[in-house]
């Protein structure tokens, strides 16, 4: 190289290098919080929600499988992992404590920042854009991958209950064909245990197999269709919903503490403490749903008030319920005894009370359906937000003129969950749930941390207290179950593809947009690469 091209290069270096510099960091700008609230309140969702309101959406998102199934299971255990015998009791006050100190930092946020997109915002207004992004492409895991195995426990549920009606309904109805209730792959496992071959017993359009979890595939479009007119009807639809498993849930106690034996408690942890925190690490996810709570944040009358009102009384609420369903089914059932499968409706059954344990399986499918109604409208917010800040198209944030909803947006996304039930292994979508779930719940409690810093002297109608140990604590223990409870190596490849493809339309579409928008200063700024 001459001494005429070592200048050139020079040159070149100095031109081209504090501009690539200046692009990078760009991933790092993040949302004024003033901006956020001041786009929120220019927008066009409609206010209707009050602290009731989202009390029972947060029910209505909680008390769903947990409840109805996880509990057998962490008592009794399984082959896999030992039960916490009667002391599940304790095992829900640690999940329940877990859960709370981040909750208690989605209140805090939740009141400062009243803003649709929950983590995903708060994120961008604290750790910056890409950290936004990747929390939101979290969300989507928690909220819309999980809605597919909710729906097919709903599926489950509902075909149990029907089989009680055999010789009264049709033969069709009780007993379909194994596919018209399962995807291919459970269908085709379930011929196999029955000695028969899935290529002859399930329907061909040339080489593409015909089956489908058809139950599945209505309650999602039922939901869709509610949250597509508005969600002050769908608040509605969820409150019937809560208000019937409420009532099951309590008729359980009810009648069931006549029946339990204080000997079945003794011994009262069988399995020491091992026991009680693999309870707890199960039991964490009966508790998932309360964060959605948050994504209606713009919709809400008074959301500095109401929101974390609807936060922590929803999540007050269900760990009391949790415990006394633990305290009644652990005094009913002996541990080795309990049914780890509808632990509930069998425990009323051991005591020959079968009409109870039939209005149980009908508060299973109602609390089912509350858990996908609030999944969905989380689901449906986070895009919305992601696409009003430009890192979407601007299709997933148009509002119906009439019933002031994202209804382009719903319907896609219920589209979609329909489509992905059809091909999608139901535990690794669960093991995807549980990923997304624990990381927006760490950003969340390192994001009041981090604004808790840079900006001291924000108003907060809602503080957390005993900062900043609190978040901090809530940091650790989400790290903490995300490295003991790591998924199988199918599901890291699963997550693995999963944020390679958000990557990649986010470096491909969503930060080339956002560059291009030309933002005022007032609206972001850039955090330091330090």
């Amino acid at each position: 190289m001459t001494a005429n091209e070592v200048i050139d290069r020079e040159k070149e270096d100095i031109c081209i290098t504090p501009a690539f510099i200046g692009k990078f960091t760009n991933i790092f700008r993040k949302k004024n919080p003033d901006a956020l609230i001041n786009s929120a309140n220019s927008n066009k969702l409609k206010r209707s929600l009050t602290a009731f309101d989202l009390t029972i959406l947060g029910i209505g998102g909680v008390i769903g499988a947990g409840i109805f199934a996880l509990s057998g299971t962490a008592a009794a255990g399984s082959s896999t992992h030992v039960g916490a015998g009667p002391a599940v009791m304790i095992s829900l006050i640690l999940a329940a404590t877990a859960c709370c100190l981040s909750a208690l930092c989605y209140a805090e946020f939740a009141a400062m920042i009243p803003v649709a997109g929950s983590a995903y915002t708060y994120t961008y207004a604290t750790l910056g854009e890409i950290a936004a992004w990747f929390i939101g492409w979290m969300l989507m895991l928690e909220y819309a991958i999980g809605n597919i195995t909710v729906a097919s426990s709903w599926s489950g549920y509902l075909m149990n209950f029907l089989k009680g009606f055999e010789g009264v309904l049709p033969n069709f109805i009780t007993n379909p064909p194994l596919w018209l209730i399962h995807p291919y792959s459970i269908a085709a496992e379930k011929f196999k245990a029955a000695g028969l071959d899935p290529a002859l017993n399930i329907p061909h359009l040339g080489p593409i197999p015909i089956s489908m979890d058809l139950p599945a595939i209505f309650i999602i479009a039922v939901v869709t269709a509610f949250l597509y007119v508005g969600i002050k009807e769908s608040t509605k639809m969820a409150f019937t919903m809560v208000v019937v498993k409420l009532i099951v849930i309590c008729l359980f106690i009810g009648v069931g503490a006549f029946y339990v034996k204080p000997d079945n408690w003794v011994p009262f942890a069988p399995n020491g403490m091992k026991g009680i925190f693999v309870g707890a690490y199960l039991l964490f996810f009966a508790y998932i749903g309360f964060d959605a709570v948050s994504t209606a944040a713009e919709e809400t009358k008074n959301p500095q008030r109401d929101l974390p009102i609807g936060i922590l009384a929803s999540l007050a609420i269900c760990t009391v319920l949790y415990m006394a369903v633990a305290a009644v089914l652990t005094g009913m059932v002996p541990m080795n005894m309990i049914d780890t499968h509808a632990p509930i409706a069998a425990a009323m059954k051991t005591v020959n009370q079968n009409w109870i344990a039939g209005f149980i399986s009908i508060g299973a499918i109602a609390g089912l359906t509350s858990v996908l109604l609030v999944l969905q409208l989380g689901a449906s917010r986070i895009l919305f937000a992601m696409s009003r800040d430009k890192l979407l198209p601007g299709v997933f944030s148009r509002i119906h003129s009439k019933f002031h909803t994202p209804h382009i947006n719903t319907i896609i996304l219920g589209s979609m969950i329909a489509l992905l039930s059809l091909v999608l292994d139901l535990n690794a979508a669960a093991e995807l749930c549980n990923i997304g779930t624990f990381t927006a719940f760490l950003m969340v409690c390192v994001g009041v941390l981090v604004l808790r810093k840079t900006d001291p002297g924000r108003h907060r109608p809602f503080k957390v207290p005993f900062a900043p140990v609190t978040p901090a604590l809530g940091a650790l223990i989400c790290l903490v179950l995300i490295i003991f409870g790591l998924p199988s190596f199918k599901t890291l490849i699963m997550f693995g593809i999963w944020i390679t493809i958000g990557m990649t339309i986010y470096f491909t579409y969503g930060f080339k947009k956002v560059s291009r928008e030309h933002l005022t200063e007032e609206d972001t700024e850039i955090l330091p690469l330090t």
